[in-house]
């Protein structure tokens, strides 16, 4: 009965493909394929054809007080570089950035690792984010020139004020995505507190914290540019905001669209300089995006 139960059984045996068997062979893509497959390629050809619109429009409208062209603009931008004033802007403009966006990471760290270690500071996070993040920055600003008077600290301020709630609220949310088991063996390994957010939460949260952080500088750098715009000079300096306005008020319209050029191109700078790299170290080498 077992006997014709039991399969039969194939004899094993190599194949060897003959040599006349039909080949597949890999046909290489055409140049312009490969070329368009860069993305840096793709962005700059976007970039010329923004360009080109620009340069058709303003011809068209034939009016350089309203619309300069892209190679009026362009001039302007060159020369305020050649010059170094374009450069001194955005210097001190950048300077305090950099202070205020500084201050901002590390009071949204403080707060967001106090809301993950105890019950109160979570109700604290909870209750300040929601009062504080729906203000805008700018709407502040009238405080904090009565409060710190006409200078950088009011701008620090503002820029805190700006970059505090966004980049608390991402990480805050990164770290209750967290997985309980990955809590648990933190805890079993006796790490408690500032150790566990550290060692444990940090990286597993890493995504949301970096997205917190690009949101945050966005909303730091052009803050910064809205209260320049309105009263500019800090130390006896303006920023950039203050040269745009003050050309505005001289009607120097290509300056101005250079000014505003010049805050574009910080803004890619940033993107693919610092947080586009950032995340090809971080979050796409641990495997956590795609």
């Amino acid at each position: 009965m077992s006997l014709l139960l039991d399969p039969p059984i194939r004899q094993e045996y190599e194949y060897i493909p003959s040599d006349h068997a039909p080949r597949t062979l890999a046909v290489a893509a055409p140049p312009l394929q490969r070329a368009w497959q860069q993305a840096w390629l793709r962005k700059s050809f976007i970039l010329l054809l923004l360009a080109a619109v620009w340069q058709a429009a303003a011809v068209w409208t034939d009016n350089d007080l309203l619309l300069p062209t892209f190679l009026q603009t362009a001039q302007a931008f060159i020369a305020g570089i050649a010059s170094g004033e374009l450069l001194d802007r955005v210097r001190a403009s950048l300077a305090i950035l950099l202070q205020g966006y500084a201050v901002g990471v590390l009071a949204a760290f403080v707060l967001t690792a106090l809301a993950a270690s105890t019950r109160i500071g979570r109700d604290l996070l909870e209750t300040l984010t929601s009062m504080f993040n729906p203000l805008p920055a700018i709407a502040l600003l009238p405080l904090a020139l009565l409060w710190f008077g006409l200078g950088r600290a009011s701008l620090i301020f503002v820029i805190v004020h700006a970059v505090l709630w966004p980049l608390a609220l991402g990480a805050y949310a990164g770290f209750q995505s967290v997985p309980d088991t990955l809590r648990m063996a933190g805890r079993n390994y006796g790490l408690r507190g500032l150790r566990l957010v550290l060692h444990i939460l940090v990286p597993a949260a890493l995504p949301s914290i970096l997205s917190g952080l690009k949101i945050g500088w966005a909303f730091a750098w052009r803050t910064l540019i809205a209260a320049e715009l309105v009263f500019g000079t800090t130390a006896g300096q303006g920023g950039l905001g203050w040269y745009i306005f003050q050309n505005r008020n001289e009607l120097y319209t290509d300056k101005v669209f250079a000014g505003l050029a010049a805050v574009i191109l910080i803004g890619l700078l940033v993107e693919n300089v610092v947080f586009r790299p950032l995340e090809s170290l971080t979050i796409r080498r641990w495997g956590m995006q795609k």
